[in-house]
């Protein structure tokens, strides 16, 4: 489930209701109330990873999607606020 910005356990994915392991990490942050060295982070299966992270970027939110073991993933590296590379 999403939480409130705590880092997640294990490495089951963020999105509500969803039971998979995760493959992804999205770190993320809102420019409004954080830090630029304040970073939060969701954890995403295959299946969630595009919708987390276009839900996230609606909201003009910097964003960055990686692969759950640490690696930038081919394209994504530090998105804009629309969650482009």
């Amino acid at each position: 489930m999403i939480g409130l910005g705590l880092e997640p356990e294990g490495s089951q994915c963020s999105r509500a209701g969803c039971r998979e392991a995760s493959t992804w990490r999205i770190e993320w942050r809102n420019p409004k109330i954080h830090a630029e060295t304040r970073r939060k982070v969701w954890l995403a299966c295959d299946e969630h990873v595009d919708f987390l992270r276009e839900f996230l970027a609606a909201r003009d939110f910097p964003l960055e999607v990686l692969a759950d073991g640490g690696a930038t993933t081919p394209g994504s590296g530090t998105a804009d606020a629309r969650g482009r590379a």
